[in-house]
């Protein structure tokens, strides 16, 4: 049996995650879509709080994942111990609060979804993904696999794509916030992108004010981040997967405006 799945990218701010709200079910009717994950992390800027975390979930999300502003607003902890649709990288210190890692139940299809973080210039304190990968995967079996990398360098996400080809469903990037034109599927099954984009504001930097990105780069002080107004896109990756052999028949980019 096929089943789609559907990953969207990073949420920015009240505009993004209100064209979230307005566009995630009618995106889910129209494509059959029967699990989605959403990354969350910046639905706050930096960081997100309980309340968004619920709107997100609500607005259709199955699993929402975080990255490296999972904290950025610390009030979330507490839903992370007690919501298990919620997620923060696997190969964070267990330390902290959640779990990267859940097994879910779509009609009897079991899905495990991953949340994982890059350290190549995004945090070096993280585990090794690579490994715990492994780990989690000889863990609680399931039909499908899903992978949320959270990572900046474009070589790291596919080193682990092709580590993990044929051992996971979906491995898809997040954290960069624009989409890359590379999806496919890798020469074992599993289904690939580097980058699914974000949802937030079109005329942003990365959802942000652009002159506060501005401001930045001439070295000046652009003051707390503010995400930008105006029209939105909603961007992301759909999976199509084979329940039988776990395994992905095609991806589909999608750009909703």
């Amino acid at each position: 049996m096929l089943l789609s799945v559907l990953a969207v990218g990073d949420v920015v701010g009240e505009n993004g995650l209100r064209h979230l709200e307005r566009s995630l079910r009618p995106l889910q009717k129209l494509k059959k879509i029967a699990f989605t994950v959403v990354n969350g992390e910046n639905a706050s800027n930096v960081g997100l709080t309980p309340e968004q975390a619920w709107r997100i979930y609500d607005a259709g999300a199955d699993v929402v994942t975080l990255g490296n502003h999972t904290f950025g607003k610390m009030q979330i902890g507490t839903l992370l111990d007690e919501a298990s649709w919620i997620l923060r990288p696997a190969n964070y210190s267990g330390r902290v609060p959640g779990r990267g890692c859940g097994v879910y139940d779509v009609n009897g299809v079991r899905i495990r979804v991953m949340n994982l973080i890059g350290r190549c210039d995004l945090d070096w304190k993280a585990a090794d993904p690579f490994t715990t990968a492994d780990n989690l995967l000889k863990k609680e079996s399931a039909d499908l696999t899903l992978v949320d990398f959270h990572a900046e360098a474009t070589s790291e996400k596919l080193a682990l794509g092709y580590y993990l080809d044929g051992r996971v469903s979906a491995l898809w990037g997040t954290h960069t916030h624009v989409p890359t034109a590379d999806e496919r599927v890798y020469p074992k099954g599993t289904g690939y992108i580097t980058d699914v984009g974000m949802t937030g504001a079109v005329e942003s930097v990365l959802g942000i004010e652009p002159w506060q990105s501005v401001e930045s780069f001439l070295g000046g002080l652009p003051g707390r981040y503010k995400s930008a107004e105006g029209p939105c896109k909603l961007q992301g990756a759909i999976f199509t997967l084979d329940t039988v052999t776990g395994l992905c028949a095609a991806v589909e980019r999608i750009d909703i405006r």
